[in-house]
Parts: structure tokens; C-alpha cells; sequence
């Protein structure tokens, strides 16, 4: 495979949108910038860069619109749970067990793992920040450390392993030739690995800006996570903490039962409700739940309130998360897949994966060193937001690059590892990452830096234990 002017551009732009990253800077400039460029060089037409610049953010628009529909939901639900003082009252058994930061940290961990593993991060993520987040918050630890809890459990060690459901496995055994069930037992090994180191590490870096119970902070980062104006919502409703108390009951009772629901389908049903079909479960009976408190506390003028309860959560979605959708569409090129609608051609260039199939002739065979490369380049094809494209380009790599002392079930498992850490959601922020960052009333931008270091230290150590286990 040749690489062409555009080819190297796109590897020019994404080293400088990483670079900018280290540097904390905002990387929707190169972004935007690298889209135009590109375009305009592959097509030969300054209209086509213009088109592609368009083009790229509508289809990002439109690849993460679930994501901006769920949060919207979700936080139109706890608005209206807000208006009834009902939100205040859910938690409080909660914060029997989270009595203090330190302890809710791990107990988001735990509760995070563990429901993703079984049904990805995309729909547990809205259960685990309605139900829990606000009561760590209240505890003690900062949204911001809650984020981090959540990404590295979910996003990161549940879905990059993917034990139960096996999705990925499967892609990565595939493309390497070797049976699911070994890549799926080494990759959950690895993940574990990585989870637990990323886990401490992350505590020991931010285990100082734990605040106390009465830390007036906690208060404030509380409202920031339902940022808007009810002050025009007036209770219509005579009985109003009747329905408090009766709806702090009914919603987590509610979402309990949907995770029941979710398991049963998982293990006797026919079909699994993981992924998008999960987060529209989750999504549709949020909005029930909304109508049905918004309801009991506006009567007639429900018809008002709800709208304005949707509204503002379009608007808080948007405005966290706006700035990700012209960052994936540059991503976004990168893929064959997308990259044929956003340059209008028929057959499409797939700049990333090129770029990588381009350099694999010239890595050497020590153990140690394809080990690590297969970690990078599962790193770098997770940048397109996706974390599950890539695995067949790692698994095929993981194949050729087999050895006598590295065998490529692990080499796939690495792969896969450096991959869905990455594009799966918690090293970049045009992916599901989004929807933790939004629930929780953080930057994305934000929560990729402080996952940054723990998460590469534990994919690190990793990469090391497989080369000496396996």
C-alpha cells in the first residue's frame, strides 16, 4: 500500500490534534482545519474541502446522536424528579453506604464493572448516574473523580475484555484465526490487569481533591449536573411529598427492574438487549417516568413543563458536549466507512488503518517490541471513536507477527486491548466517553487528561504481564 499526500496529511494532523492534547489546549482548530486541508487535496477542489467540513460534522453528528439523546433524557427525568424534591430523597439510602468520598469511589467502580460486563457501557451508564453519581458527589468525591471511576470500570475494563456478551472476541478470533474462547480468557485477564492498575492509580493521583460531606463544592457540582431554571415550575399538586417520597421509590425501583429485564433477555430470552438497544430501553422508559412526574407535579401545565424539561436537556447536552462533533468528524475520515460520505466519493480512502497496514513490514520480531506495537496500533485505530473497527486490522496484524514465544490469540488480545480502552471510551473524547462526562457535568476534553496517565500506566503493565504470563 503507497501512501498518497492525503495519507500523510492525515497522519500530520492527528500527531498535532494528540500534541495539542498534551499541551491542554482545544483541538476543534486542527480539527476542522485537518478536514478542509485533507479534502481539498484528496478531490483537488477547494469546494470539496469546504463540503467536507460539513459533511464530517453531520455525519458525527448523526453517528453520536444516541448518545446526546440519552443524556437529554436522562437529565429532562431528573430535572423533573428535581422540581418534586424527589432527587434528594432517592439518594438518601445510598449515602448510607457511600459515607465518605474515598468509599464511593470504589463502589462506582464495582457497580460499574459489573453491570457493563454484562450489558456495555452505553446503557448502564444513565443507571449508574441517576442512581449513584449524586450520591458520591454528595459524599464527597468530585464529579470530576466520579467521571474517571466510571470510564475506567465501564468504558475501559468491562467492555475491553467484552466477557459476557464476546463481541469483540469474536472480531479479534476471527480476524486472527484463532478460537474466540482464548482471546476472550487472555483479554479478560489483561483487562483486569489494566482496570485494577488504572483503578489505583487513578485513587493515589486524585485521592487529594476528595472533599468532605459538608464541603460546600459538593452543592455546587450537584446543580451543575441539572444546570437549569425551574424557577417558572409551579406545583399544581396539594400532595406534593406524598409524590416525592412515592416517586424516590418508583424510579429506582423502575431502573431495577430494567437491568432485571436486561439479564432475563441476556439469559433466557431471545435476544440481548446490550449496546444501542439497551440505551433506547433505558431511554424510552425514561421519558415515561418523566411524564408521569412532570405529571403529578405540573397537572395541566405539564403539557408546558415537560417541553421545557426536554429542551434543557438538549441544551446542557449540547453545550458539554458540542465541541466533539467537529473532533469525530476529522476522526471520522479516517474510516473507510464514513470517510465515502464525507468526500463524496465512491470508492473510499480509509487514511488510518492505510497508514498503519503501510508500516507493518518494517517492525521487528522481538517479543517485547510486537507486543508493544500491536498495544500501539490497537491505540491508534481505536482514535476513530469506535474502539470495535480496528480489531481486524489488530487481529490480522496479531496473525502475521505470531511467534513461537507470542502466539496470536495474546498479541489479538493486546490488540484488542489498546483499542476499546481508546475508541471504546476512555482515552479520547469524540466516543461514549461523552455520555459520562455529560451526566456528570465535566468536560470531556477534561476527563480524557485525567484518564490519560493511569490508563496508559495500566496498559503498560499489561502489555508487560502478557509477555511474561503467556
Amino acid at each position: 500500500m503507497s501512501l498518497t499526500i492525503p495519507h500523510v496529511l492525515y497522519g500530520f494532523f492527528t500527531l498535532l490534534i494528540l500534541m495539542t492534547m498534551v499541551f491542554r489546549r482545544g483541538i476543534v482548530l486542527p480539527s476542522l482545519l485537518g478536514t478542509f486541508v485533507i479534502a481539498c487535496f484528496y478531490n483537488g477542489s477547494i469546494v470539496s474541502g469546504f463540503m467536507a467540513i460539513f459533511n464530517a460534522n453531520l455525519v458525527a453528528a448523526r453517528e453520536l446522536f444516541s448518545i446526546f439523546l440519552i443524556i437529554t433524557f436522562m437529565l429532562a427525568l431528573l430535572n423533573a424528579l428535581k422540581d418534586l424534591k424527589a432527587d434528594v430523597l432517592m439518594i438518601q439510602p445510598i449515602q448510607r453506604v457511600m459515607v465518605n468520598g474515598h468509599l464511593s469511589y470504589f463502589v462506582l467502580i464495582i457497580v460499574t464493572y459489573f453491570i457493563s460486563l454484562f450489558f456495555w457501557p452505553t446503557p448502564a451508564v444513565p443507571l449508574i448516574c441517576a442512581l449513584l453519581v449524586p450520591a458520591a458527589i454528595r459524599s464527597g468525591l468530585p464529579a470530576i473523580t466520579a467521571a474517571v471511576a466510571i470510564t475506567i470500570a465501564g468504558q475501559g475494563m468491562a467492555l475491553s475484555s467484552d466477557y459476557i456478551v464476546q463481541v469483540a472476541p469474536a472480531l479479534s478470533a476471527a480476524a486472527a484465526g484463532v478460537e474466540t474462547t482464548v482471546v476472550a480468557d487472555r483479554s479478560f485477564v489483561l483487562s483486569v490487569i489494566t482496570g485494577v492498575t488504572a483503578t489505583l492509580l487513578a485513587y493515589l493521583f486524585y485521592r487529594r481533591s476528595i472533599r468532605s460531606k459538608d464541603d460546600s463544592r459538593n452543592q455546587e457540582e450537584i446543580a451543575q449536573i441539572q444546570d437549569y431554571d425551574s424557577s417558572g415550575h409551579k406545583a399544581a399538586s396539594k400532595n406534593l411529598k406524598k409524590w416525592s417520597r412515592m416517586f424516590a421509590w418508583l424510579v429506582p425501583i423502575v431502573l431495577l427492574l430494567v437491568v432485571g429485564y436486561m439479564l432475563y433477555s441476556k439469559f433466557f430470552g431471545t435476544s440481548d438487549l446490550v449496546g444501542g438497544e439497551g440505551a433506547a430501553l433505558v431511554g424510552g422508559v425514561a421519558v415515561i417516568l418523566l411524564l408521569l412526574a412532570t405529571s403529578v407535579f405540573g397537572k395541566q401545565n405539564a403539557l408546558d413543563y415537560v417541553g421545557n424539561h426536554i429542551t434543557n436537556g438538549f441544551v446542557f447536552a449540547f453545550k458539554a458536549m458540542g465541541p466533539v462533533i467537529p473532533i469525530a468528524g476529522f476522526f471520522f475520515l479516517g474510516n473507510a466507512e464514513f470517510s465515502r460520505e464525507i468526500l463524496l466519493v465512491e470508492e473510499a480512502p480509509s487514511f488510518l488503518f492505510d497508514i498503519i497496514s503501510s508500516i507493518q513490514a518494517f517492525l521487528p520480531e522481538s517479543t517485547v517490541f510486537v507486543a508493544f506495537t500491536l498495544l500501539i496500533v490497537g491505540i491508534i485505530t481505536g482514535l476513530d471513536g469506535s474502539g470495535f473497527s480496528g480489531l481486524p486490522l489488530t487481529g490480522a496484524l496479531a496473525a502475521s507477527l505470531e511467534s513461537a514465544s507470542m502466539d496470536a490469540s495474546t498479541l489479538a488480545a493486546i490488540g484488542q486491548l489498546g483499542a476499546i480502552w481508546t475508541g471504546g471510551g476512555a482515552l479520547i473524547a469524540w466516543s461514549s466517553l461523552i455520555a459520562v462526562a455529560g451526566f456528570c457535568g465535566v468536560s470531556a476534553i477534561e476527563l480524557v487528561r485525567k484518564n490519560f496517565f493511569p490508563v496508559i500506566l495500566g496498559l503498560f503493565i499489561a502489555t508487560i504481564a502478557a509477555v511474561i504470563i503467556f
